[in-house]
């Protein structure tokens, strides 16, 4: 049962549960310092999505599939993590061809994702795939399974040629498809869970992450498999921030696509703080 708390308990800092990978900071990048302001906690995707129902946190930077999960659901305008083409972090990573995929293992980190493949399946494709949750290990995925999705830092740091798969990019196949960009994930809280002063502060966060690729970039990839100069490139040409008109017009596409082949419990318009 979703939590009947309210969304601001007391005074103090806005409670934030954050997704720690790349294509988040630069949505994070400034709040980590100011704690007297927001009080950030990151982990998984699907665990950032718990955390905002069971009303753990205010606010959450969560798949944006979760806005169907509750009608006090509302996005930050303005702000999200879209792509519009080849995102390189979300894909399908396959050892037979499409039409011959028989079983699909799917990253238990995700939740957009997962609904976005199995859209995907439905209507580009046309194949019907068992769909069985996996943990984010690909090398095991695709041992066991034909294919596996894969998301986040995992994803863009996947060798696809060492393990002798073919790595599909899902922000390029839903763009073949609808001609519009995709959100995978959003600013999302209770109604009242933040003001007009929260909001404009968040929207102000994402302007200054977006100029700041250089300094993230240089932070991650101090110590990561994917090197600064590739880190980069991702943010620059692949990462895609903010909510505009075309991007507000393809996350209800895929939201509308979810409920109507039964992936969600219910049609929404977007509403916004």
């Amino acid at each position: 049962m979703p939590s009947t708390r309210p969304a601001r308990p007391g005074q103090g800092p806005v409670r934030i549960g954050a997704v720690g990978y790349l294509n988040a900071r630069p949505l994070t990048w400034t709040l980590d310092r100011a704690p007297q302001q927001w009080h950030v906690r990151y982990d998984l995707p699907a665990v950032c999505a718990r955390l905002l129902y069971d009303g753990e946190v205010d606010l959450g930077l969560v798949p944006s599939i979760e806005y169907l999960r509750s009608e006090q659901y509302r996005f930050v305008p303005g702000v999200g993590i879209g792509s519009r083409g080849a995102v390189a972090s979300v894909a399908l990573f396959t050892r037979r061809p499409v039409d011959d995929i028989r079983h699909i293992a799917l990253d238990t980190s995700s939740r957009t994702s997962v609904t976005l493949i199995r859209i995907l399946c439905h209507l580009r494709y046309r194949i019907a795939p068992e769909f069985v949750p996996h943990g984010p290990d690909l090398a095991a995925m695709v041992r066991d399974y034909d294919a596996g999705l894969l998301i986040g830092d995992p994803a863009l740091e996947a060798d696809p040629a060492a393990l002798g798969v073919t790595k599909i990019d899902l922000g390029a196949e839903w763009t073949a498809m609808t001609g519009w960009p995709f959100i995978y994930a959003a600013w999302t809280g209770r109604t009242g869970a933040i003001g007009a002063a929260e909001v404009t502060l968040l929207q102000e966060a994402q302007d200054e992450g977006v100029a700041s690729y250089p300094a993230i970039a240089g932070e991650y990839g101090n110590g990561n498999a994917v090197s600064t100069q590739r880190a980069l490139a991702y943010l620059r040409d692949n990462m895609r921030y903010g909510l505009g008109p075309d991007e507000v017009q393809g996350l209800q596409m895929f939201l509308d696509y979810a409920a109507d082949l039964g992936l969600a419990p219910r049609r929404r318009r977007l509403e916004f703080f």
